[in-house]
């Protein structure tokens, strides 16, 4: 489903609608895992004049208030895209640093958010050592914390992490002296989940993206083979919580089958 923008500024029209479609949510199935794709940055700074880092740093700013519309909604884990595989080798290596450091100083200060749980996702191969470290710093933080599970998906992507899943079971598997005819039998959809960089978690009811574009763009593509998809046409730092509202609200409204 494609959303659209029909309510300008936060007057009392705006939070009059907020106020019934919060009423309309009361009792009604809510997703416990969101995967959300912030997209569009660029085309905001470009939009008002300012540097493509001004609207990455844009983007963080809405990411921290996604989070808390999140918890307040009783959401119990998150999955934030915010640099894929791909954007190490694609993007300008100006705008990447300075992306690397925005990513950075967002891992840092989400640790100290509430008692919210970071946890990187991805691989670490191409990432500066600044950013490792502040993601193993959020991570190590926040591991004992019980409230929302916010996992950063930072050198990520979805192919890749699919391969690594399945390397680390043959490489597992060689080292406990196991034949190709045993592991041929071990492979199965459950024990590959179990490899993967969100390893024990849910899986993602919920897929959001900004920005119009409709596609996955190579992220959590084992995880979402049953998940809801939802498109908001406003940039990412556009994003308001009625648009995150009326998410939740169409998802309430859908018949999941999970194949059946």
């Amino acid at each position: 489903m494609r959303s659209t923008r029909t309510l300008a500024g936060r007057g009392p029209l705006y939070r009059l609608y907020m106020r019934r479609l919060r009423r309309q949510l009361v009792g009604t199935t809510h997703p416990q895992h969101v995967a959300m794709i912030i997209d569009g940055n660029r085309r905001w700074a470009r939009q008002w004049g300012g540097s493509t880092e001004h609207g990455h740093r844009a983007g963080a700013v809405k990411v921290r208030e996604f989070l808390t519309w999140c918890d307040d909604a009783d959401i119990k884990v998150v999955t934030l895209y915010l640099l894929s595989a791909d954007n190490l080798t694609g993007r300008d290596s100006d705008e990447l640093a300075a992306l690397t450091r925005i990513i950075a100083e967002l891992a840092d200060e989400l640790s100290g958010v509430r008692d919210w749980r970071v946890h990187h996702v991805g691989s670490r191969e191409g990432l500066p050592a600044e950013l490792c470290e502040a993601l193993e710093r959020a991570s190590n933080a926040t591991e004992q914390h019980p409230g929302l599970h916010v996992n950063l998906a930072v050198g990520y992507g979805g192919r890749r992490e699919i391969v690594e899943a399945v390397r680390r079971i043959i490489e597992a598997h060689a080292s406990d002296g196991g034949t190709l005819d045993d592991l041929a039998e071990k492979v199965t959809p459950d024990h590959i989940a179990e490899h993967l960089y969100t390893g024990g978690q849910p899986d993602p009811d919920l897929v959001i993206r900004t920005s119009g574009e409709q596609r996955l763009s190579d992220f959590m593509l084992w995880q979402s083979a049953h998940s809801e998809f939802y498109f908001v046409e406003a940039l990412g730092p556009d994003l308001r919580e009625v648009d995150f509202l009326r998410a939740l609200r169409d998802f309430s409204r859908r018949q999941r089958r999970f194949g059946q």
